[in-house]
C-alpha cells in the first residue's frame, strides 16, 4: 500500500488531517501516531481484522498482546472491568506513561489481548495521540511502530523506516519525549504486579497500591512455554543488527574494557558522555548520555541502537549494564531484551 505521511505541527489548523487519520481507524485501517513514550501502530481496538493488521504489518508473534489507549481514564470502562486502585492510578499517571491491566469485557476481541481474558488500558498524554483517540471515537489499539524485533521507534522517521508500505498513515508529532515505553502493571484488587518498568517507577507504583510485586520476566528470560501478560515479556526485543553485550563489574573496568574493546574498528560503543575523552581516534562511539543521567539515557536508548544499525560494518557492540533501581530498571529491562540476555563479567 502507498504510506501517507503527514507532520503535524499545529492540531487546531490541521483538525482536518487528525480526521482523515480517524476515519482510517474507523475503517479498519493503520496509523501510526506519536504518544510521549514511543510510536505507537494503531488501529481499532474493538475489530479482530484490525488486530490482526497490526501483528501482520509488525511481523509480530499473535500471543504478544496489544494496548488499548484511551482518551480519558473513565473510558477504560468501555473495554475493562476497572477497580478503585485503576481509578487512584489513573489520578497519579494519567495521562501519561503508564499501562495498566484488567480483566476484559467482550467488547474487546481475543486477537487484540493474545488470547488472554485480560487487557491493557493506557491514556497518553500526547496532544496528537489525544486529539486522534478522541476523532476516532473509539479505543486504539497499538503496540510500537516499529518491525517486530527492531529497537521502538522515537521518531517518526523510525516508523517510516519499518514500515513504510505497510500502512495507511504516519502522523509526524516529533520527538518522543520518554523514549522507552509504558510502565506496565496488572491489578487483582489492591495489589500490582509490575510487568515492564518505564516512566513510572516501581517506588512510584508503590505510593499507590498496597503491594507491588515484580515478575520474574522483568530482569530474568520468560520461559518458552510460558504465555506472555503484556508486551515484551517473552520475545527478543529491541535489538540492533549487531550483537549488544552488556558489562557487568564496577565502573572503572567496564570503562577499561570498552577503551580496549573500541581498538576494534568492528565494535561500536555505547559510552557515557564523560567516557567520551578516554576513547581513541577512531573509535566508534555512540553516546548515550551521562552517567547518572538515566532519563537522558532512557530517552537517547533506542535512538542510539537505530544509529548503531547505520553502520553495517559494526558486528558487535558493548555497554554498560544499567542499573536495577529507580528509572534504571526500565533501561535494564530494555537492554538485556536488546542483548537477549548476553552479560560479560568484568
Amino acid at each position: 500500500m502507498k504510506t501517507e505521511f503527514l507532520v503535524i505541527d499545529d492540531l487546531a489548523a490541521q483538525a482536518h488531517d487528525i480526521a482523515r487519520a480517524a476515519d482510517v481507524i474507523r475503517r479498519g485501517g493503520l496509523v501510526v501516531f506519536p504518544t510521549e513514550t514511543v510510536y505507537g501502530l494503531g488501529a481499532d481496538a474493538t475489530s479482530e481484522a484490525a488486530a490482526k493488521a497490526i501483528y501482520a504489518a509488525k511481523g509480530r508473534p499473535s500471543d504478544n498482546p496489544l494496548i488499548i489507549h484511551v482518551a480519558t481514564p473513565a473510558d477504560a470502562e468501555r473495554y475493562a472491568i476497572t477497580n478503585d486502585t485503576y481509578y487512584k492510578l489513573a489520578a497519579q499517571f494519567m495521562p501519561g506513561p503508564l499501562t495498566v491491566i484488567l480483566p476484559k469485557k467482550d467488547t474487546v476481541p481475543l486477537a487484540v489481548t493474545g488470547g488472554l481474558d485480560t487487557v491493557a488500558i493506557r491514556c497518553p498524554a500526547h496532544p496528537v495521540a489525544q486529539a486522534l483517540i478522541k476523532a476516532a471515537g473509539v479505543g486504539i489499539a497499538a503496540p510500537s511502530a516499529n518491525r517486530s524485533g527492531r529497537p521502538s521507534p522515537t521518531l517518526a522517521a523510525h516508523a517510516r523506516e519499518d514500515l513504510d508500505g505497510r500502512v495507511d498513515m504516519i502522523l509526524d508529532g516529533g520527538a518522543a519525549e520518554v523514549g522507552l515505553e509504558s510502565t506496565i502493571v496488572a491489578l487483582d484488587g489492591d495489589v500490582g504486579t509490575l510487568l515492564r518498568p518505564g516512566a513510572v517507577t516501581y517506588d512510584a507504583l508503590c505510593c499507590v497500591c498496597r503491594e507491588v510485586r515484580v515478575a520474574e520476566a522483568v530482569a530474568d528470560k520468560l520461559a518458552e512455554d510460558a504465555r506472555p501478560l503484556s508486551p515484551g515479556m517473552k520475545y527478543r526485543h529491541y535489538a540492533p543488527r549487531a550483537s549488544l553485550t552488556l558489562l557487568d563489574g564496577e565502573k572503572e573496568d567496564v570503562t577499561r574494557f570498552l577503551v580496549q574493546a573500541a581498538s576494534d574498528p568492528h565494535v561500536g560503543i555505547l559510552c557515557y558522555d564523560e567516557e567520551i575523552p578516554l576513547f581513541g581516534k577512531g573509535a566508534r562511539l555512540f553516546p548515550i548520555g551521562a552517567a547518572e543521567d538515566l532519563g537522558a539515557q532512557a530517552h537517547r536508548f533506542f535512538a542510539v541502537l537505530r544509529e548503531v544499525d547505520a553502520h553495517p560494518e559494526i558486528t558487535a557492540l558493548y555497554a554498560h549494564l544499567p542499573p536495577k533501581d529507580g528509572l534504571g530498571l526500565a533501561l535494564f529491562n530494555r537492554s538485556i531484551r536488546a542483548a537477549a540476555h548476553t552479560i560479560k563479567k568484568v
